[in-house]
């Protein structure tokens, strides 16, 4: 059984053009969404899917109505293949059913996979590049050294409550504990 997705971005698009070429193209059921592509909740789509059954064919009129992103296509088509259903885009003209949509399916699943790879690669060379120079990658520390030095001479000292430190170093009750080593906190009693 074919059965069909048809999405639109906003209100103002139509439908017709895309549930024309599924009927054309023999879909039994067509489900719809008027809902941008990068939401990742779409109803229309979830209700296609679970439709879907082992020897069926899920039908698009082009790639960019099912997918969010490449990698989120070549997943969906991916989950689809190991539950023994076809996915076919009438525009781009690919077809998992026949070996040859199969195997432009996979070029594509490779060029996204080597493309995260080079991502990866520079994102990797200029962090390492960073340190090079002596960046250091992070959130900066709430506390300099020397106000750390003096929250713990602070806390120390039994006459300061926690809320009056904090305060005066302007930081939470999380951050003074967290620079307070925990041997220096027996004793004390939390809220004082």
């Amino acid at each position: 059984m074919l059965i069909g997705y048809a999405r639109v971005s906003t209100q103002d698009q139509t439908l017709s053009l895309q549930l024309d070429a599924l009927s054309k193209a023999g879909c039994e059921k067509i489900f719809t969404d008027q809902i941008s592509g990068t939401k990742a909740e779409r109803p229309g789509l979830a209700q296609a899917l679970s439709h879907l059954r082992a020897g069926d064919t899920l039908v698009v009129w082009r790639l960019d109505r099912l997918g969010r992103s490449l990698r989120h296509l070549i997943d969906t088509v991916n989950e689809l293949e190991q539950q023994g259903i076809g996915f076919k885009s009438l525009q781009e003209n690919i077809d998992t059913t026949s070996p040859g949509g199969k195997l432009v399916f996979h070029i594509f699943g490779s060029l996204a996979e080597f493309e995260r790879e080079v991502i990866k690669e520079r994102t990797q060379a200029g962090l390492e590049a960073a340190r090079a120079r002596g960046k250091v990658g992070g959130r900066p520390k709430a506390l300099s050294t020397n106000k750390a030095e003096m929250a713990r001479r602070m806390y120390a000292d039994k006459d300061n409550s926690v809320s009056e430190i904090c305060k005066a170093l302007g930081i939470t009750r999380m951050t003074l504990w967290r620079y307070v080593r925990e041997g220096e906190w027996e004793g004390r009693p939390r809220d004082a």
